[in-house]
Protein backbone atom coordinates (compact mmCIF):
# COMPACT_ATOMS: atom_id res chain seq x y z
CA UNK A 1 0.00 0.00 0.00
CA UNK A 2 3.01 2.47 1.09
CA UNK A 3 4.19 2.06 -2.60
CA UNK A 4 1.05 3.54 -3.71
CA UNK A 5 1.32 6.16 -1.42
CA UNK A 6 3.20 8.88 -3.85
CA UNK A 7 0.95 8.27 -6.72
CA UNK A 8 -2.34 9.31 -4.74
CA UNK A 9 -0.61 11.90 -2.71
CA UNK A 10 -0.39 13.78 -6.37
CA UNK A 11 -3.88 13.19 -7.35
CA UNK A 12 -4.91 14.29 -4.22
CA UNK A 13 -2.86 17.27 -3.55
CA UNK A 14 -3.67 18.14 -7.47
CA UNK A 15 -7.08 17.86 -7.15
CA UNK A 16 -7.29 20.21 -4.07
CA UNK A 17 -6.55 23.59 -6.11
CA UNK A 18 -9.51 22.56 -7.78
CA UNK A 19 -11.86 22.18 -5.65
CA UNK A 20 -10.84 25.54 -4.06
CA UNK A 21 -12.25 27.66 -6.77
CA UNK A 22 -15.60 26.48 -6.41
CA UNK A 23 -15.29 27.43 -2.43
CA UNK A 24 -13.81 30.82 -2.59
CA UNK A 25 -16.37 31.70 -5.25
CA UNK A 26 -19.09 30.79 -2.26
CA UNK A 27 -17.52 32.10 0.85
CA UNK A 28 -13.85 34.18 1.87
CA UNK A 29 -10.93 31.66 2.01
CA UNK A 30 -10.47 32.61 5.76
CA UNK A 31 -14.08 31.75 6.83
CA UNK A 32 -13.66 28.43 4.80
CA UNK A 33 -10.43 27.33 6.41
CA UNK A 34 -11.38 28.21 9.50
CA UNK A 35 -14.45 26.11 9.00
CA UNK A 36 -12.35 23.39 7.49
CA UNK A 37 -10.27 22.99 9.76
CA UNK A 38 -12.66 22.89 12.66
CA UNK A 39 -14.39 19.99 10.97
CA UNK A 40 -10.79 18.59 10.49
CA UNK A 41 -9.82 18.69 14.03
CA UNK A 42 -13.18 17.11 15.47
CA UNK A 43 -12.39 13.78 12.72
CA UNK A 44 -8.55 13.33 13.71
CA UNK A 45 -9.68 14.11 17.62
CA UNK A 46 -12.70 11.05 17.04
CA UNK A 47 -10.19 8.67 15.35
CA UNK A 48 -8.02 9.25 17.76
CA UNK A 49 -10.18 8.56 20.84
CA UNK A 50 -11.04 5.39 18.62
CA UNK A 51 -7.59 4.19 18.18
CA UNK A 52 -7.04 4.90 21.99
CA UNK A 53 -4.28 7.47 21.10
CA UNK A 54 -2.70 9.53 23.52
CA UNK A 55 -4.18 12.79 23.22
CA UNK A 56 -2.14 14.80 26.04
CA UNK A 57 1.33 15.78 25.08
CA UNK A 58 3.78 17.78 26.47
CA UNK A 59 4.28 21.35 25.44
CA UNK A 60 7.17 20.98 23.30
CA UNK A 61 5.63 18.76 21.05
CA UNK A 62 2.25 20.76 21.42
CA UNK A 63 4.08 23.86 20.29
CA UNK A 64 5.88 21.81 17.57
CA UNK A 65 2.13 20.27 16.32
CA UNK A 66 0.54 23.94 16.43
CA UNK A 67 3.37 25.92 14.83
CA UNK A 68 3.81 23.54 11.77
CA UNK A 69 -0.30 23.28 11.58
CA UNK A 70 -0.14 27.40 11.19
CA UNK A 71 3.00 26.87 8.64
CA UNK A 72 1.06 24.23 6.96
CA UNK A 73 -2.38 25.20 6.87
CA UNK A 74 -2.35 28.41 7.80
CA UNK A 75 -0.03 30.61 6.12
CA UNK A 76 0.27 28.27 2.88
CA UNK A 77 -3.26 27.59 2.70
CA UNK A 78 -4.03 30.93 3.67
CA UNK A 79 -1.55 32.11 0.73
CA UNK A 80 -3.45 29.69 -2.13
CA UNK A 81 -7.15 30.61 -0.93
CA UNK A 82 -6.54 34.31 -1.25
CA UNK A 83 -4.85 33.76 -4.46
CA UNK A 84 -7.20 32.18 -6.23
CA UNK A 85 -10.15 34.41 -4.44
CA UNK A 86 -8.55 37.76 -6.03
CA UNK A 87 -8.81 36.15 -8.92
CA UNK A 88 -4.87 34.58 -9.78
CA UNK A 89 -5.16 31.30 -11.84
CA UNK A 90 -5.21 28.18 -10.17
CA UNK A 91 -2.52 26.78 -12.55
CA UNK A 92 -0.21 28.91 -12.48
CA UNK A 93 -0.72 29.01 -7.95
CA UNK A 94 -0.14 25.64 -8.24
CA UNK A 95 2.66 26.22 -10.35
CA UNK A 96 4.45 28.82 -7.68
CA UNK A 97 4.19 26.64 -4.46
CA UNK A 98 4.88 23.73 -5.65
CA UNK A 99 8.69 25.52 -6.66
CA UNK A 100 8.77 23.90 -3.12
CA UNK A 101 11.89 21.32 -4.17
CA UNK A 102 14.06 24.28 -5.10
CA UNK A 103 13.97 26.20 -1.91
CA UNK A 104 13.93 22.34 0.37
CA UNK A 105 16.73 21.52 -1.56
CA UNK A 106 18.60 24.82 -0.76
CA UNK A 107 17.67 23.91 2.83
CA UNK A 108 17.99 20.21 3.68
CA UNK A 109 21.79 20.15 3.53
CA UNK A 110 22.31 22.61 5.98
CA UNK A 111 19.23 22.14 8.37
CA UNK A 112 18.95 18.15 7.88
CA UNK A 113 22.31 17.20 6.94
CA UNK A 114 20.72 15.56 3.60
CA UNK A 115 22.89 15.11 0.59
CA UNK A 116 21.11 16.18 -2.62
CA UNK A 117 21.81 14.42 -5.43
CA UNK A 118 23.28 16.28 -9.39
CA UNK A 119 20.22 14.88 -10.43
CA UNK A 120 17.74 16.54 -7.88
CA UNK A 121 19.41 19.69 -8.94
CA UNK A 122 18.74 18.82 -12.70
CA UNK A 123 15.03 18.99 -11.38
CA UNK A 124 15.80 21.74 -9.72
CA UNK A 125 17.05 23.74 -12.60
CA UNK A 126 14.43 23.16 -14.82
CA UNK A 127 11.44 23.47 -12.71
CA UNK A 128 12.56 26.69 -12.05
CA UNK A 129 13.05 27.60 -15.55
CA UNK A 130 9.98 26.29 -16.10
CA UNK A 131 8.40 28.58 -13.66
CA UNK A 132 10.04 31.84 -15.14
CA UNK A 133 8.87 30.68 -18.67
CA UNK A 134 5.28 30.16 -17.58
CA UNK A 135 5.02 33.32 -15.25
CA UNK A 136 7.28 35.44 -17.83
CA UNK A 137 6.39 39.29 -18.27
CA UNK A 138 2.52 38.66 -17.16
CA UNK A 139 3.22 39.64 -13.72
CA UNK A 140 1.98 42.95 -12.77
CA UNK A 141 0.05 42.74 -16.18
CA UNK A 142 -2.28 40.09 -16.90
CA UNK A 143 -1.50 38.40 -13.49
CA UNK A 144 -2.28 40.36 -10.50
CA UNK A 145 1.19 41.05 -7.76
CA UNK A 146 -1.04 40.60 -4.83
CA UNK A 147 -1.88 36.95 -6.16
CA UNK A 148 1.73 36.50 -6.81
CA UNK A 149 2.65 37.39 -3.56
CA UNK A 150 0.59 35.38 -1.67
CA UNK A 151 1.65 32.88 -3.72
CA UNK A 152 5.09 33.03 -2.89
CA UNK A 153 4.16 33.67 0.69
CA UNK A 154 2.56 30.12 0.18
CA UNK A 155 5.97 28.63 -1.06
CA UNK A 156 8.30 29.98 2.10
CA UNK A 157 5.20 28.63 4.17
CA UNK A 158 4.89 25.25 3.04
CA UNK A 159 8.77 24.79 2.63
CA UNK A 160 9.61 26.17 6.40
CA UNK A 161 7.07 23.74 7.49
CA UNK A 162 8.56 20.68 5.42
CA UNK A 163 11.74 21.37 7.07
CA UNK A 164 10.58 22.30 10.38
CA UNK A 165 8.55 18.69 11.05
CA UNK A 166 11.32 16.29 9.36
CA UNK A 167 13.77 17.75 11.91
CA UNK A 168 11.88 17.44 15.11
CA UNK A 169 10.79 14.15 13.91
CA UNK A 170 7.78 14.07 17.08
CA UNK A 171 7.21 10.52 18.39
CA UNK A 172 3.17 11.15 19.04
CA UNK A 173 0.93 9.92 17.00
CA UNK A 174 0.15 10.64 13.45
CA UNK A 175 -3.36 11.50 14.21
CA UNK A 176 -2.82 13.21 17.35
CA UNK A 177 -0.11 15.16 15.66
CA UNK A 178 -2.83 15.86 12.68
CA UNK A 179 -4.83 17.34 15.35
CA UNK A 180 -3.10 19.87 17.11
CA UNK A 181 -2.00 21.08 13.83
CA UNK A 182 -5.65 21.13 12.68
CA UNK A 183 -6.56 23.45 15.78
CA UNK A 184 -3.42 25.24 15.26
CA UNK A 185 -4.74 26.40 11.87
CA UNK A 186 -8.90 27.08 12.82
CA UNK A 187 -7.38 29.50 15.41
CA UNK A 188 -4.80 31.13 12.98
CA UNK A 189 -7.81 31.48 10.50
CA UNK A 190 -10.06 32.93 13.28
CA UNK A 191 -7.40 35.38 14.53
CA UNK A 192 -7.21 36.30 10.63
CA UNK A 193 -10.94 37.07 10.46
CA UNK A 194 -11.27 38.77 13.64
CA UNK A 195 -8.37 40.83 13.37
CA UNK A 196 -8.17 41.89 9.68
CA UNK A 197 -11.03 40.30 7.42
CA UNK A 198 -13.64 42.46 8.07
CA UNK A 199 -16.76 40.66 5.93
CA UNK A 200 -16.56 37.09 6.95
CA UNK A 201 -19.12 34.87 4.87
CA UNK A 202 -20.12 31.35 3.47
CA UNK A 203 -22.81 30.39 1.04
CA UNK A 204 -23.74 26.68 2.66
CA UNK A 205 -25.13 25.77 -1.18
CA UNK A 206 -24.18 21.92 -2.57
CA UNK A 207 -21.48 23.58 -4.99
CA UNK A 208 -19.77 24.99 -1.39
CA UNK A 209 -20.47 21.67 0.53
CA UNK A 210 -19.27 19.49 -2.12
CA UNK A 211 -15.81 20.97 -2.51
CA UNK A 212 -15.46 21.53 1.28
CA UNK A 213 -16.51 17.46 1.72
CA UNK A 214 -13.57 17.04 -0.68
CA UNK A 215 -10.65 19.27 0.91
CA UNK A 216 -11.79 17.72 4.57
CA UNK A 217 -11.98 13.84 3.91
CA UNK A 218 -9.77 13.45 0.50
CA UNK A 219 -6.69 16.41 0.71
CA UNK A 220 -6.83 16.96 4.80
CA UNK A 221 -7.56 13.24 5.91
CA UNK A 222 -6.06 11.74 3.10
CA UNK A 223 -3.15 13.53 1.11
CA UNK A 224 -1.74 15.30 4.44
CA UNK A 225 -1.64 12.23 6.26
CA UNK A 226 0.03 10.79 3.36
CA UNK A 227 2.93 13.58 3.32
CA UNK A 228 3.35 13.39 6.64
CA UNK A 229 4.09 9.93 6.37
CA UNK A 230 6.25 10.08 3.41
CA UNK A 231 8.09 13.24 5.18
CA UNK A 232 8.83 10.85 8.51
CA UNK A 233 9.63 7.89 6.46
CA UNK A 234 11.82 10.00 3.09
CA UNK A 235 14.31 12.33 3.27
CA UNK A 236 12.69 15.82 3.08
CA UNK A 237 14.54 16.95 -0.51
CA UNK A 238 13.23 13.36 -1.68
CA UNK A 239 9.59 13.72 -0.91
CA UNK A 240 9.07 17.20 -1.95
CA UNK A 241 10.39 15.91 -5.36
CA UNK A 242 7.07 15.10 -5.72
CA UNK A 243 5.74 18.20 -6.20
CA UNK A 244 7.61 18.96 -9.48
CA UNK A 245 4.27 16.59 -11.08
CA UNK A 246 1.55 18.64 -9.13
CA UNK A 247 1.48 21.53 -11.96
CA UNK A 248 1.13 19.17 -14.34
CA UNK A 249 -1.61 17.36 -12.75
CA UNK A 250 -3.23 20.87 -11.85
CA UNK A 251 -2.77 22.30 -15.13
CA UNK A 252 -4.70 19.22 -17.12
CA UNK A 253 -7.36 18.73 -13.88
CA UNK A 254 -7.94 22.95 -14.20
CA UNK A 255 -8.22 22.47 -18.25
CA UNK A 256 -10.16 19.61 -18.07
CA UNK A 257 -12.72 20.59 -15.41
CA UNK A 258 -12.55 24.58 -15.29
CA UNK A 259 -11.99 25.42 -18.37
CA UNK A 260 -8.80 27.05 -18.51
CA UNK A 261 -6.84 27.68 -21.01
CA UNK A 262 -3.02 25.82 -21.59
CA UNK A 263 -0.82 27.96 -23.54
CA UNK A 264 2.41 26.55 -25.78
CA UNK A 265 4.33 27.79 -23.34
CA UNK A 266 2.68 27.03 -20.74
CA UNK A 267 3.05 22.86 -22.00
CA UNK A 268 6.41 23.38 -22.84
Amino acid sequence: MSKSFPLLFILLWSSAFITTLPIVQNSDPFSALAFRFFLVAICFFIYSIYKKAKILVNSRNLINSLGTGILFHGLYLGGVFYSIYIGFPTSLTALIVTMQPILTNLLAGHFLKEKVSLNQWLGVFLGFTGAVMVLGFDIGKSLPIEGVISSLVALIAITTSTIWQKKISNNIPLTVNNMYQAIGAFLFHLIIIILIFNDPFINFNSEFLLAMSHQVFLVSLGAFSILMYLIKNNSASKTVSLFFLIPVVTALMAWIFLGEELMKIDIA
